[in-house]
């Protein structure tokens, strides 16, 4: 069985002959390549709930103890202590601008776009 013998326009269509011959299109942005003045507010990574258990403990001793706080020292005692290390790392994670991902805040990617705006023309 022969094989088909197809025009040789189509042969040099197939095998992108005729893009040589033609200059390639131009491209034109629809907009000026820059950046915008402000990026959308992004909410940042959601915080999960911390020292839930020490607060359930808390919370069912004063409910053992008619909502008495002095035989529940030993379990508000916990719960600050817990609500305070939470506080310190959630400071101390805010002090590293980068996120997990090495992304920065909307935030301060708006902080930045303020400090150093485009120009719009030229000198």
């Amino acid at each position: 069985m022969a094989a088909p013998v197809y025009p040789a326009w189509v042969t040099r269509w197939v095998s992108g002959q005729w893009r040589n011959k033609r200059r390639p299109p131009a491209l034109r942005p629809p907009r000026p390549l820059a950046l915008a003045d402000k990026v959308a507010n992004r909410r940042e990574q959601s915080t999960e709930a911390t020292c839930i258990t020490e607060m359930s403990v808390m919370m069912a001793c004063w409910k053992q103890n008619d909502f008495n706080d002095a035989p529940c020292a030993e379990e508000i005692r916990m719960f600050h202590d817990c609500v305070a290390k939470a506080e310190k790392e959630r400071k101390n994670q805010n002090e590293d601008t980068l996120s997990s991902r090495g992304n920065l805040p909307s935030s301060k990617v708006n902080k930045l776009l303020r400090r150093f705006p485009q120009i719009t023309r030229y000198v």
